[in-house]
């Protein structure tokens, strides 16, 4: 679930609208394709970064997570090819565990 403001659309959670039925209030929800969602989604997770980083909550991190993975299977891919992806990655650059900050940069 999302806490923005907005009352304009926005992309929720598949069972959103039936929690929101269920609470006795009424909405109203439109199915985009898979590229009009890809849009909305890729939006989405800029909302939700900026709502992670003004409450530091967990909670934001997993609505992160959720997003990337959907965005990866829109985008032809799969969760597991993103995980695949992320330790190729670790094991050719590193990860971020020894909290390192380079204080030159080359240009």
């Amino acid at each position: 679930m999302t806490s923005s403001s907005e009352n304009g659309p926005k992309v929720v959670r598949d069972r959103i609208p039936e929690i929101i039925r269920n609470s006795g209030r009424e909405c109203a929800v439109k199915e985009l394709s898979d590229p009009e969602f890809l849009v909305e989604l890729e939006s989405k997770l800029g909302e939700e970064l900026t709502e992670y980083l003004e409450s530091k909550e967990l909670e934001e991190l997993a609505d992160l997570l959720e997003i990337i993975s959907r965005i990866a299977e829109l985008r032809g891919s799969s969760k597991e090819n993103l995980e695949a992806l992320r330790l190729q990655k670790k094991l050719e650059k590193g990860g971020f565990e020894k909290n390192l900050l380079l204080l030159n940069p080359p240009e």
